[in-house]
Protein backbone atom coordinates (compact mmCIF):
# COMPACT_ATOMS: atom_id res chain seq x y z
CA UNK A 1 0.00 0.00 0.00
CA UNK A 2 1.42 3.50 -1.07
CA UNK A 3 0.87 5.97 0.89
CA UNK A 4 1.79 10.35 1.14
CA UNK A 5 3.01 12.43 4.23
CA UNK A 6 4.28 15.42 4.48
CA UNK A 7 7.00 16.79 5.76
CA UNK A 8 9.40 20.10 5.29
CA UNK A 9 13.28 21.07 4.45
CA UNK A 10 14.74 24.93 5.55
CA UNK A 11 16.30 26.33 2.47
CA UNK A 12 18.16 29.09 4.12
CA UNK A 13 15.42 31.00 5.81
CA UNK A 14 12.35 29.58 3.75
CA UNK A 15 10.78 25.87 3.85
CA UNK A 16 10.29 23.67 0.67
CA UNK A 17 7.45 20.77 1.10
CA UNK A 18 8.83 17.55 0.96
CA UNK A 19 6.19 14.48 0.22
CA UNK A 20 7.06 11.45 1.90
CA UNK A 21 5.94 8.87 0.02
CA UNK A 22 6.46 5.18 1.91
CA UNK A 23 4.89 1.86 0.30
CA UNK A 24 4.67 -1.10 1.86
CA UNK A 25 4.71 -4.13 -0.28
CA UNK A 26 6.01 -7.99 -0.45
CA UNK A 27 9.40 -8.64 0.34
CA UNK A 28 12.28 -7.75 3.02
CA UNK A 29 14.07 -4.79 4.14
CA UNK A 30 14.05 -1.00 4.43
CA UNK A 31 14.96 1.06 1.90
CA UNK A 32 15.21 5.35 1.70
CA UNK A 33 15.98 7.18 -1.22
CA UNK A 34 15.72 10.59 -2.05
CA UNK A 35 18.88 11.96 -1.08
CA UNK A 36 18.67 11.73 2.65
CA UNK A 37 21.65 12.63 4.84
CA UNK A 38 22.70 10.30 7.71
CA UNK A 39 20.66 11.70 10.46
CA UNK A 40 17.42 10.69 8.02
CA UNK A 41 18.95 7.49 7.48
CA UNK A 42 19.42 6.58 10.86
CA UNK A 43 15.17 7.19 11.55
CA UNK A 44 14.69 3.80 10.62
CA UNK A 45 16.07 2.68 14.37
CA UNK A 46 14.50 5.56 15.69
CA UNK A 47 10.99 4.61 14.55
CA UNK A 48 11.66 1.14 15.11
CA UNK A 49 12.24 1.14 18.74
CA UNK A 50 9.04 4.50 19.06
CA UNK A 51 6.71 2.05 17.33
CA UNK A 52 7.39 -0.84 19.48
CA UNK A 53 7.90 1.22 23.16
CA UNK A 54 4.24 2.22 21.94
CA UNK A 55 2.23 -0.50 20.85
CA UNK A 56 2.90 -0.55 17.19
CA UNK A 57 5.73 -2.79 15.26
CA UNK A 58 7.76 -2.03 12.21
CA UNK A 59 5.96 -4.26 9.46
CA UNK A 60 8.50 -7.46 8.56
CA UNK A 61 7.84 -6.05 4.83
CA UNK A 62 9.43 -4.79 2.01
CA UNK A 63 9.37 -0.92 2.86
CA UNK A 64 10.34 1.65 0.20
CA UNK A 65 10.78 5.84 1.85
CA UNK A 66 11.01 8.07 -1.01
CA UNK A 67 11.39 11.81 -0.15
CA UNK A 68 10.50 14.24 -3.31
CA UNK A 69 11.76 16.14 -4.92
CA UNK A 70 14.78 14.00 -4.83
CA UNK A 71 16.77 16.41 -5.92
CA UNK A 72 16.89 18.54 -2.99
CA UNK A 73 19.10 17.30 -0.03
CA UNK A 74 17.49 16.07 2.99
CA UNK A 75 19.09 16.95 6.34
CA UNK A 76 18.36 16.28 10.10
CA UNK A 77 16.40 14.34 12.29
CA UNK A 78 13.00 16.13 11.99
CA UNK A 79 11.36 13.71 9.57
CA UNK A 80 10.87 10.67 11.99
CA UNK A 81 7.64 11.58 12.69
CA UNK A 82 6.43 12.30 9.06
CA UNK A 83 8.11 8.68 8.10
CA UNK A 84 6.73 6.88 11.13
CA UNK A 85 2.89 8.13 10.29
CA UNK A 86 3.89 6.93 6.65
CA UNK A 87 4.98 3.51 7.58
CA UNK A 88 1.36 3.07 10.16
CA UNK A 89 -0.55 4.32 7.69
CA UNK A 90 0.81 2.53 4.46
CA UNK A 91 0.69 -0.80 6.81
CA UNK A 92 -2.94 -0.58 8.14
CA UNK A 93 -2.11 0.14 11.64
CA UNK A 94 -3.75 3.36 11.61
CA UNK A 95 -6.46 5.20 9.45
CA UNK A 96 -5.24 7.03 7.21
CA UNK A 97 -7.91 8.89 5.21
CA UNK A 98 -6.87 12.57 5.89
CA UNK A 99 -3.09 12.24 6.86
CA UNK A 100 -2.55 14.03 3.65
CA UNK A 101 -4.09 17.31 4.91
CA UNK A 102 -1.86 17.88 7.46
CA UNK A 103 2.00 18.64 7.75
CA UNK A 104 3.81 16.44 9.98
CA UNK A 105 7.20 17.54 11.54
CA UNK A 106 9.16 15.93 14.85
CA UNK A 107 12.01 13.91 15.91
CA UNK A 108 11.46 10.60 17.39
CA UNK A 109 12.95 9.61 21.08
CA UNK A 110 13.24 5.84 21.87
CA UNK A 111 10.23 6.08 24.09
CA UNK A 112 8.05 7.68 21.45
CA UNK A 113 8.61 11.08 22.66
CA UNK A 114 9.20 14.06 20.45
CA UNK A 115 12.22 16.26 20.48
CA UNK A 116 11.71 19.89 18.78
CA UNK A 117 12.80 20.82 15.44
CA UNK A 118 14.57 24.09 13.80
CA UNK A 119 12.90 26.29 11.68
CA UNK A 120 8.76 25.87 12.72
CA UNK A 121 8.15 29.08 11.68
CA UNK A 122 9.04 29.07 7.82
CA UNK A 123 7.49 25.70 7.71
CA UNK A 124 4.40 27.05 9.18
CA UNK A 125 4.61 29.74 6.61
CA UNK A 126 4.94 27.41 3.45
CA UNK A 127 2.18 24.93 5.00
CA UNK A 128 0.00 27.60 5.01
CA UNK A 129 0.67 28.57 0.93
CA UNK A 130 0.26 25.29 0.18
CA UNK A 131 -2.90 25.06 1.95
CA UNK A 132 -2.68 22.70 4.42
CA UNK A 133 -5.33 22.58 6.79
CA UNK A 134 -3.15 21.93 10.08
CA UNK A 135 0.61 21.46 10.98
CA UNK A 136 1.76 18.58 13.56
CA UNK A 137 4.61 19.50 15.42
CA UNK A 138 6.71 19.02 19.12
CA UNK A 139 4.81 20.97 21.81
CA UNK A 140 8.14 22.79 22.60
CA UNK A 141 7.80 24.75 18.71
CA UNK A 142 4.27 25.15 19.24
CA UNK A 143 3.92 28.98 19.99
CA UNK A 144 6.55 29.49 17.31
CA UNK A 145 4.76 28.13 14.67
CA UNK A 146 1.24 29.73 15.82
CA UNK A 147 2.02 33.20 15.50
CA UNK A 148 1.09 31.93 11.86
CA UNK A 149 -2.53 32.67 10.97
CA UNK A 150 -4.90 30.40 8.96
CA UNK A 151 -3.20 27.32 9.99
CA UNK A 152 -3.96 24.98 12.66
CA UNK A 153 -0.80 24.53 14.78
CA UNK A 154 -1.00 21.48 16.84
CA UNK A 155 1.70 21.02 19.54
CA UNK A 156 2.06 17.32 20.99
CA UNK A 157 4.34 15.23 23.11
CA UNK A 158 4.50 11.95 21.53
CA UNK A 159 3.93 9.59 18.61
CA UNK A 160 0.49 7.92 20.82
CA UNK A 161 -1.23 11.77 20.42
CA UNK A 162 -0.88 11.98 16.90
CA UNK A 163 -2.12 8.09 16.14
CA UNK A 164 -4.60 8.36 18.32
CA UNK A 165 -5.67 11.68 16.21
CA UNK A 166 -5.68 10.17 12.96
CA UNK A 167 -7.48 6.88 14.48
CA UNK A 168 -10.51 9.71 16.01
CA UNK A 169 -10.04 8.21 19.35
CA UNK A 170 -8.90 11.75 20.82
CA UNK A 171 -8.81 15.43 19.40
CA UNK A 172 -6.03 17.73 19.35
CA UNK A 173 -6.11 21.00 20.47
CA UNK A 174 -4.90 23.95 18.70
CA UNK A 175 -2.04 26.45 19.98
CA UNK A 176 -3.08 30.01 19.66
CA UNK A 177 -0.94 33.26 19.53
CA UNK A 178 -2.36 36.67 19.20
CA UNK A 179 0.66 37.20 17.29
CA UNK A 180 0.14 41.49 17.67
CA UNK A 181 -0.79 41.47 21.68
CA UNK A 182 2.44 39.44 21.81
CA UNK A 183 4.76 41.61 19.63
CA UNK A 184 3.33 45.22 21.22
CA UNK A 185 3.28 42.76 24.96
CA UNK A 186 6.94 42.69 24.64
CA UNK A 187 8.26 45.58 22.56
CA UNK A 188 10.02 47.30 25.44
CA UNK A 189 10.88 44.22 27.67
CA UNK A 190 14.87 44.29 27.49
CA UNK A 191 17.09 42.54 29.55
CA UNK A 192 19.77 45.95 29.34
CA UNK A 193 18.78 48.96 29.36
CA UNK A 194 20.71 52.10 27.84
CA UNK A 195 19.58 54.25 30.56
CA UNK A 196 21.57 51.96 33.20
CA UNK A 197 24.98 53.22 32.11
CA UNK A 198 26.12 55.52 34.80
CA UNK A 199 28.98 58.84 33.87
CA UNK A 200 30.35 57.64 30.66
CA UNK A 201 28.66 60.56 29.00
CA UNK A 202 31.07 62.01 26.51
CA UNK A 203 30.48 58.21 24.73
CA UNK A 204 26.53 57.65 25.44
CA UNK A 205 26.57 61.28 23.47
CA UNK A 206 28.39 59.34 20.42
CA UNK A 207 26.09 56.32 20.94
CA UNK A 208 23.05 58.43 20.88
CA UNK A 209 24.36 60.14 17.91
CA UNK A 210 25.28 57.01 15.84
CA UNK A 211 21.98 55.56 16.12
CA UNK A 212 20.19 58.60 15.46
CA UNK A 213 21.76 58.89 12.11
CA UNK A 214 22.41 54.79 11.33
CA UNK A 215 26.18 55.06 11.76
CA UNK A 216 28.87 52.19 12.44
CA UNK A 217 30.59 52.42 15.76
CA UNK A 218 33.78 51.56 16.53
CA UNK A 219 34.66 51.06 20.79
CA UNK A 220 38.40 50.89 21.51
CA UNK A 221 40.17 50.67 24.62
CA UNK A 222 41.75 48.37 27.80
CA UNK A 223 39.22 45.55 28.97
CA UNK A 224 36.91 46.53 31.63
CA UNK A 225 36.41 50.59 30.26
CA UNK A 226 32.75 49.67 29.17
CA UNK A 227 32.93 48.39 25.50
CA UNK A 228 31.03 45.65 25.48
CA UNK A 229 28.45 46.51 28.45
CA UNK A 230 27.91 49.89 26.15
CA UNK A 231 27.15 48.11 22.92
CA UNK A 232 25.09 45.90 24.87
CA UNK A 233 22.76 48.09 25.34
CA UNK A 234 22.63 50.50 22.01
CA UNK A 235 19.75 48.44 20.77
CA UNK A 236 17.36 50.13 23.27
CA UNK A 237 18.22 53.52 22.03
CA UNK A 238 17.22 51.78 18.51
CA UNK A 239 14.17 52.40 16.70
CA UNK A 240 11.92 49.63 17.96
CA UNK A 241 11.25 46.87 15.24
CA UNK A 242 7.89 46.91 13.01
CA UNK A 243 5.96 44.23 12.93
CA UNK A 244 7.43 42.49 9.36
CA UNK A 245 10.89 43.08 10.70
CA UNK A 246 10.24 41.45 13.90
CA UNK A 247 8.19 38.48 11.76
CA UNK A 248 11.94 38.46 9.66
CA UNK A 249 14.26 38.28 12.62
CA UNK A 250 12.00 35.39 14.35
CA UNK A 251 12.37 33.24 11.25
CA UNK A 252 16.41 33.45 11.78
CA UNK A 253 16.48 32.05 14.97
CA UNK A 254 13.82 30.17 14.07
CA UNK A 255 16.54 28.01 11.62
CA UNK A 256 19.23 28.54 13.99
CA UNK A 257 17.07 26.81 16.89
CA UNK A 258 17.70 29.48 18.98
CA UNK A 259 13.67 30.02 20.14
CA UNK A 260 12.67 28.67 23.30
CA UNK A 261 9.03 27.04 24.81
CA UNK A 262 8.33 29.98 25.45
CA UNK A 263 9.08 32.41 22.80
CA UNK A 264 6.72 32.58 20.06
CA UNK A 265 7.97 36.08 18.37
CA UNK A 266 11.87 38.20 18.99
CA UNK A 267 10.04 41.43 19.75
CA UNK A 268 13.39 43.65 20.46
CA UNK A 269 16.40 43.98 18.35
CA UNK A 270 19.31 41.13 18.95
CA UNK A 271 22.78 41.61 20.08
CA UNK A 272 25.81 39.55 19.32
CA UNK A 273 28.95 39.40 20.98
CA UNK A 274 31.59 37.43 19.27
CA UNK A 275 35.32 37.23 20.10
CA UNK A 276 37.43 39.47 18.37
CA UNK A 277 39.34 36.41 16.61
CA UNK A 278 36.54 35.16 14.60
CA UNK A 279 36.58 33.98 11.20
CA UNK A 280 34.89 35.85 8.31
CA UNK A 281 32.52 32.41 7.84
CA UNK A 282 32.11 32.74 11.64
CA UNK A 283 31.22 35.85 11.79
CA UNK A 284 28.55 35.55 8.92
CA UNK A 285 27.10 32.95 10.67
CA UNK A 286 26.67 34.28 14.00
CA UNK A 287 25.62 37.38 12.14
CA UNK A 288 22.64 35.78 10.27
CA UNK A 289 21.77 32.76 12.28
CA UNK A 290 23.17 32.29 15.67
Amino acid sequence: MLVKTYGSAVVGVDALTITVEVNVDRGMKFFMVGLPDNAVKESQQRIEAALKNVGYRMPGKKIVVNMAPADIRKEGSAYDLTIAMGILAASGQIEAENISNYLIMGELSLDGSLQPIKGALPIAIQARKEGFKGFILPNENAREAAIVDGIDVFGVSNISEVINFFNGETQLEPTVVDTRKEFYQNLTKVDFDFEDVKGQENIKRALEIAAAGGHNVILIGPPGAGKTMLAKRLPTILPPLSLMEALETTKIHSVGGKLSKETSLISVRPFRSPHHTISDVKMLRVGYIN
